[in-house]
């Protein structure tokens, strides 16, 4: 229920997502009941999102899409849907340009499905999703970290979080996405590696950078600064001031 929507106030709320993962054209991967497109003037460095749902073909296999042909992808409560998930997302990060970002909703198992498969609140459901647990009750359970540590050498895991700010453990089994605030599920981004970062091992400082004189000033400033408490501290041991405060 308005997932999507549901997201975007906590969203909003966190300069990545302003700043890094919603930057420049993206696809917004089974989005036609609550798309993302609706939000564009809201995240001022997006600049367009397309919708692609069953109309435009299976979400599984994204065929047609060239590869690194988006800045990002989104996928509210999509994955679930799919017949492999494992599929879904190497297309997903194959469609994706090297920098870009994919940020992926599912369920979480225990806060939706809540010990039942198949679900008995959304009949569509081919798999559940937890992070991670060594057992799990579902007999078509999926650890998320499992996932996207099996893609590709390019794909960088930025963040997996359980959304269970807004779930009410107290309640009796219900449905709590049907309510306006509940959020029942994983959150996960993953940013796609360009080659060279993939050879280089990580992301790297960029070699023989150029530096604006003012910033040059001010980080010389941070490590004059730590010098000098290095040099005055030389000869009183750690955490051993115990004298009373002065001004």
């Amino acid at each position: 229920m308005k997932e999507c929507s549901k997201s975007i106030p906590r969203r909003l709320s966190q300069p990545n997502f302003l700043n890094k993962y919603f930057v420049g054209r993206g696809l917004d991967i089974g989005g036609k009941p609550d798309p993302l497109a609706l939000y564009v003037e809201l995240f001022g460095r997006m600049d367009s999102v397309c919708t692609w749902d069953l109309e435009q073909g299976d979400a599984q296999l994204l065929a047609g899409v060239a590869d690194a042909s988006y800045d990002f992808v989104h996928s509210s409560h999509c994955l679930e849907h799919l017949r492999d998930p494992r599929e879904g997302l190497v297309n997903w990060l194959r469609v994706v340009k090297p920098g870009g970002h994919l940020v992926i909703l599912v369920p979480d198992e225990d806060l939706y499905e809540q010990g039942q498969f198949p679900s008995t609140f959304n009949g569509d459901h081919r798999w559940t999703f937890t992070i991670f647990k060594a057992g799990s009750w579902s007999p078509r359970s999926l650890n998320v970290l499992t996932l996207v540590t099996d893609l590709a050498p390019q794909a960088e895991v930025v963040k997996v979080e359980r959304l269970d700010a807004t779930y009410r453990h107290a309640l009796p089994r219900f449905d709590q996405t049907l309510t306006p605030v509940g959020e029942c599920g994983i959150e996960f981004i993953l940013r796609k590696r360009p080659i060279s970062e993939i050879d280089a091992g990580g992301r790297l400082p960029p070699p023989d950078a150029p530096v604006p004189a003012e910033l040059r000033v001010h980080l010389n400033q941070y490590q004059n600064d730590r010098d000098t408490l290095k040099s005055h501290n030389r000869h009183t041991p750690p955490f051993g001031d115990d004298r009373p405060l002065h001004a």
